[in-house]
């Protein structure tokens, strides 16, 4: 169990990641969208939705560097485990509470607006609490790993950090993550199964970029101009309809 939990689960999920996104970008390319519903309700989507999205950014930029740089890199920058320890609470806290309000604004407004809950699908419902569980155990896990202490403080960066990266060179080491607290253990399962669940759903729309809106001719609005050939060459339009020919 640990073999697969640790070794082969990741793949299986990173797999279905990769292949998921190029095949719902070949066979569903119309269907690579949020399905806004901003049409429907705004209101509480102008306040839940930036205080979601700026507080993910956070909660990644924070996940890589902890996940990413080698915590002895950080050691011969002469930033001591204390000093990394306090900037990652000071950026992760604020950035956590913004996503878990933003979150939680955005699941009330689909719950209780009614044409936004028609809209939600089985697909949407699964996928919000999937989100919903694994950005609560990282708070968990910051709270109670850092905060509170419990159980004593763990090191993630000694564990969890280094068989991320094996991951990526093929060559994980299962004992890592048996040793790290139950909470870091459901964090990376349920992370690894959004990753799974992401090609399939409207998180797809995080790979998209309008870049096109810089290349893109411009759109040209001229007010209703008849000719008439009269001494201005211009007249003002008359109501109703006019005579073909």
């Amino acid at each position: 169990m640990s073999t697969f939990l640790w070794v082969i689960f990741p793949y299986i999920c990173l797999a279905i990641f990769v292949v998921g996104h190029f095949w719902r970008y070949r066979y569903d390319k119309f269907g690579w969208t949020t399905r806004s519903s901003q049409l429907y309700e705004s209101k509480l989507l102008r306040i839940g939705s930036p205080l979601f999205h700026f507080g993910m950014l956070g909660v990644a930029a924070g996940h890589f560097i902890g996940l990413i740089v080698p915590q002895s890199l950080t050691d011969r920058l002469g930033l001591s485990h204390e000093a990394y320890h306090f900037i990652a609470l000071a950026g992760g806290i604020p950035a956590g509470i913004a996503a878990v309000v933003g979150l939680a604004i955005l699941i009330y407004r689909r719950r209780t607006v009614g044409p936004v809950f028609s809209a939600t699908t089985v697909n949407d419902k699964v996928m919000y609490a999937v989100l919903a569980i694994v950005i609560f155990l990282g708070m968990w896990n910051t709270i109670a790993g850092s905060l509170l202490t419990i159980g004593g403080e763990y090191n993630y960066r000694d564990g969890v950090s280094p068989w991320f990266r094996q991951i990526f060179w093929f060559q994980p080491d299962a004992s890592l993550m048996e040793n790290a607290p139950l909470g870091f253990q459901l964090h990376a399962i349920f992370a690894f199964l959004l990753f799974a669940m992401w090609p399939f759903t409207r998180l797809v729309h995080v790979f998209s970029a309008p870049i096109g809106y810089f290349t893109r001719p411009y759109i040209v609005y001229r007010s209703r101009d008849s000719r008439a050939g009269t001494a201005t060459g211009t007249r003002a339009p008359k109501r109703g309809w006019e005579k073909v020919g």
